[in-house]
């Protein structure tokens, strides 16, 4: 067995002790994700409730403000209110003292208004119920006023100013006066109760928003912290991680080159071990075969003693020693020899594969579409008997790479899609090829009998096979494909279902690359 080096201990106890940290790097960062997409799931929470915070505030404030706006108009409407009535009694009294249709005119006018404006007023305030009473005082009182005005006016006309005297004295105008004024002062401090209870809303408000707004910008602050703190990390960790991987690939080509070197070792080692136990297999088969042919030598000249003795004394021959000379013995030398034929041929493969391994890569450029025809035209009497045909799609990739090898790749792949087509269905076989990634795949269909999706590794063991055991081999040739497919660098698949034919993929890099071993 090869004995691997301190160094290569030490690069691969370096690469476990990294392998270790990254996988519990791994987790943390799993939980850092986390709180990463929480960080900025509460961050944006916090930004739309301050955006929401901030219009709530300023819709209140436009309502309170159009509140406010309307209660001033109120007081501005009583205050109006009162002006009128004001006016009208003055327009009375100068009617009283000189009878100018100019005073009843303005009388009358300012009357109009005064009515307009208690029915505006009403209008405002119907949306507060405490003012209802009151509206209807005022229209009481105004509807007294106007009456007493137009009393007083009638009378003056007729000549009776004595009598028009009495009338605005008895009358209580003064009275009616007065009580317009306390009915509208006592509108307007309900008014302003209202006003001063709306400014009280739109502070409550306003502190409300404000409050919010803090506490989306704690928010906003906090996830800023965090997103330095993250930032920070995520720099700490990828400079951890940065030079982690520069001591890694400082190290890498030693390690790499000591793992190959070990496979190396392992791998001559097999085949030496392989070929020991061939060899030393053959010594002892050789014998056997030997002594067969001699065994089988001897059987005739028994079997002509046999029937000269038959033939003189028959009583001499017992039956189980005519069935000894005459069956058994032929049959086991048929066995025997059929046997150690089997054994020959597998210790032969195992000696190719032996010397194969051995055997120096040339690279060289390849025309794969003409090596495929040479493989079709060498199966050209097999595939006209079976009624098969071979479909070569071009163009084919070319590749640089060992051409006893490929070909032996794709010789196998064709000549096992031969062997295994379907008895009673025409059988067609396509070869294709394409660049997939940076490597060069080939394909090898057929429509043949298929292979049981649980064997499509299994018969890439050496001496293993599948399905139904009606065709000549020891189980050897698809190992020997995967082999030599490694060793350039490439892998082999199989892709099928029974009785839907199958697809073996060819997978190679488009140019040989030898390291260091393959190249002494």
């Amino acid at each position: 067995m090869p004995v691997r080096s301190h160094g290569a201990d030490g690069v691969r106890s370096r690469l476990d002790v990294a392998k270790g940290r990254t996988l519990a790097m791994t987790i943390s960062d799993r939980f850092f994700d986390r709180f990463i997409v929480l960080g900025i799931v509460l961050g944006f929470l916090g930004v739309g409730l301050g955006g929401g915070a901030a219009v709530w505030g300023v819709v209140r404030s436009f309502e309170i403000g159009d509140l406010v706006a309307h209660t001033l108009e109120v007081e501005l409407s009583l205050a109006e209110f009162r002006g009128l009535t004001e006016r009208i009694e003055t327009a009375r009294r100068g009617f009283l003292l000189q009878p100018d249709e100019r005073f009843v005119q303005g009388a009358k006018q300012t009357a109009e208004a005064a009515t307009r404006t208690v029915d505006h007023i009403a209008r405002l305030t119907s949306d507060n119920p405490a003012q209802a009473p009151h509206i209807v005082e005022l229209r009481r009182l105004s509807g007294l006023q106007i009456a007493n005005v137009e009393r007083s006016i009638a009378l003056r006309r007729q000549d009776d100013a004595e009598a028009a005297r009495l009338h605005f004295v008895e009358s209580g105008s003064a009275d009616v006066v007065r009580d317009i004024r306390d009915a509208a002062r006592r509108m307007t401090l309900e008014e302003q109760r209202l006003l001063a209870e709306r400014r009280e809303h739109q502070e409550a408000s306003v502190r409300t928003a404000y409050v919010i707004l803090a506490a989306c910008g704690v928010l906003v602050v906090c996830l800023a912290a965090g997103t330095v703190w993250a930032i920070r990390r995520n720099l700490r960790d990828l400079k951890r991680s940065r030079d982690t991987l520069r001591g890694l690939n400082e190290n890498l080509e030693g390690a790499v080159a000591a793992r190959t070197a070990d496979l190396q070792r392992a791998n001559d080692e097999i085949q030496r071990f392989a070929y020991i136990v061939s060899h030393d297999l053959r010594s002892p088969l050789v014998n056997v075969m030997g002594f067969t042919s001699e065994l089988d030598a001897a059987t005739k000249p028994l079997a002509d003693m046999l029937d000269r003795v038959e033939a003189e004394a028959p009583a001499l021959v017992s039956p189980d020693a005519r069935l000894a000379v005459r069956e058994d013995l032929p049959e086991a030398i048929g066995f025997i020899r059929s046997s150690t034929q089997k054994m020959d041929r597998l210790i032969n493969a195992i000696l190719r594969l032996s010397r194969e391994g051995r055997r120096i890569i040339t690279p060289e450029p390849l025309d794969v579409g003409e090596m495929v025809d040479g493989i079709v035209d060498s199966l050209r009497h097999r595939l006209d008997e079976i009624g098969a045909e071979v479909e070569v799609v071009r163009p084919l990739p070319a590749l640089v790479s060992d051409r006893v090898a490929v070909e032996q790749i794709f010789s196998n792949l064709v000549e096992n899609a031969v062997k295994y087509l379907k008895p009673g269905r025409p059988g067609r076989i396509v070869v294709r090829g394409r660049k997939q990634g940076g490597r060069l795949l080939y394909e090898i269909v057929d429509n043949g009998r298929g292979i049981d999706p649980k064997d499509h590794e299994r018969i890439f063991d050496l001496f293993r096979r599948s399905g139904t055991q009606d065709q000549p081999g020891e189980g050897i040739g698809l190992a020997h494909v995967r082999a030599l497919a490694y060793r350039l660098g490439g892998m082999v698949s199989c892709e099928s279902q029974l009785d839907q034919g199958a697809t073996f993929g060819i997978l190679m890099p488009p140019r040989y690359l030898a390291n260091k071993e393959q190249s002494r």
